[in-house]
């Protein structure tokens, strides 16, 4: 018997989503049982004292951080006998706040001092200078979440704290800056919010999960001779004998690498645990002294195959596809960045008929060399999960095109597909990709246009 060459694309498409399906039944069932206790966590903050004014426990974060440590921290004052409510800050409006009495805010930032996606929201409407918002009656506290490394640490945690004291909120308690989860600001965080709760005996929380000795089981250099950074696809397998990872596309690790043990660095997952492994892209840094990064020399240079690696899962909900898992994509990226494009591309293979169309847009140095995935990126696009690829390599051309100068160039089909509910994921370098991606789609949609995609969480960044 013959088959057509549809029929066997057909055929093996089929296999490959029975064969997803079986191997992620245990990975479903883990990932439903903790989300239905989060969901109950949740739940269980109602107010413990009819009639008292709640703390409003607000949180902006972008790759989830915030959000978890809000969640904590509106639990501890419940079990503290303290009315609560836990809340977003792009869900809050203004005359809220204003009738508020005690707030406790715990923000992260985006970029070089920006306020995060989550935030948006809230500072258009409430942080407008056009209608300053009075806020005497408020008592807040401020957590600003950040990175040393960036320029503006802590950016937009230290403009809401001003902000606040402008409109006449008063402090509970001097602003508190973290940096990269350090766990002495964490505690002083904690101590504080007993502080709030009348206590002094609030149990210490558990922050984040331990990390785990994952081992190294692949590694391959992907642009030998680029003029770019040598960029590795690393493959990590799990503990022996640990139960079933459970990570979604859009997700992130973090790694501790052995020489800077206080400082985990974060990356973003390249593949689902159907693949068995988790798959990570990396691009050797090299220091103008010559030495090599700590954590992406480690990776890409120092470890043996089998050694072991620090690792532990980081859900990044902001990027997850979540409500956009059925409408059209619109990816875009640069560099390492296509790690998370390729796990949603993988994650939309899975899926099937089921899925919307994708519209991948990424850049890179060179063709000949830096054509990182192209196998699969071809194969994407002739079994229909991708619908179109536009690929820009800088270093090609003597004018040095760019992703967004390629978006400027489709600006129709970008307002058409935005005008069919696509939702747009940006992932890679926040230095010149991001920013100028975010202006292209400015003179595309306007100004207006980029802010309601925000708020309908159809635009998701995974920048660094």
């Amino acid at each position: 018997m013959t088959w057509s060459v549809d029929t066997l694309r057909h055929v093996a498409a089929g296999v490959v989503v029975l064969s997803y399906l079986g191997l992620c039944a245990g990975t479903w069932r883990l990932h439903r049982a903790r989300q239905a206790k989060a969901e109950r966590a949740v739940a269980a903050l109602a107010p413990a004292v009819a009639g008292t004014p709640p703390v409003l426990v607000l949180h902006a974060s972008q790759t989830g951080t915030a959000e978890q440590i809000a969640l904590q921290t509106a639990q501890a004052l419940h079990r503290a006998g303290v009315p609560v409510r836990l809340c977003s800050l792009s869900q809050l409006q203004p005359d809220e706040l204003r009738a508020t009495e005690r707030a406790l805010f715990i923000v992260s930032t985006y970029g070089e001092g920006d306020a995060p996606d989550a935030a948006a929201a809230f500072v258009r409407r409430a942080m407008n200078p056009n209608r300053p918002l009075a806020l005497d009656g408020l008592h807040c506290g401020v957590l600003a979440l950040g990175d040393r490394s960036y320029q503006h640490f802590c950016g937009f945690g230290r403009t809401l704290d001003a902000w606040l004291q402008q409109r006449g909120a008063q402090a509970l308690f001097d602003r508190i800056d973290v940096d990269q989860g350090d766990s002495g600001a964490l505690l002083k965080w904690q101590h504080e919010v007993a502080r709030v709760a009348g206590t002094s005996d609030l149990p210490d929380w558990q922050l984040a999960t331990p990390f785990e000795p994952w081992r190294l089981a692949a590694r391959h250099h992907l642009n030998p001779g680029s003029l770019g950074g040598p960029c590795f696809h690393i493959e990590l397998a799990p503990p022996i004998g640990s139960a079933v990872a459970d990570w979604k596309a859009g997700d992130l690790v973090q790694v501790l690498a052995p020489g800077d043990p206080h400082k985990p660095r974060e990356y973003s997952i390249a593949s689902l645990p159907a693949d068995g492994r988790l798959h990570l892209l990396v691009r050797q840094e090299r220091h103008t002294d010559g030495t090599l990064g700590v954590a992406s020399g480690w990776l890409t240079d120092q470890t043996q195959l089998g050694d072991e690696i620090a690792l532990r899962l980081r859900a990044h909900g902001n990027f997850r596809l979540g409500e956009n898992a059925q409408r059209p994509l619109i990816l875009i990226g640069n560099g390492t960045g296509l790690a998370g494009l390729r796990a949603h591309l993988k994650a939309r293979a899975a899926a099937g008929a089921k899925a919307g169309a994708a519209w991948l847009v990424f850049g890179e140095r060179q063709a000949a060399h830096d054509a990182y995935y192209r196998d699969e990126i071809d194969a994407w696009l002739c079994s229909g999960v991708l619908e179109r690829v536009d690929l820009v390599y800088s270093r090609d051309t003597p004018e040095r095109r760019y992703v967004q100068d390629l978006l400027r160039e489709q600006t129709d089909r970008l307002r058409a597909w935005v005008a069919g509910g696509a939702a747009l994921y940006v992932c890679g370098s926040l230095a010149g990709m991001a920013s100028g991606v975010e202006a292209a789609l400015i003179d595309a949609l306007g100004q207006d246009g980029l802010d309601r995609l925000i708020e309908q969480g159809r635009l998701r960044r995974d920048v660094y």
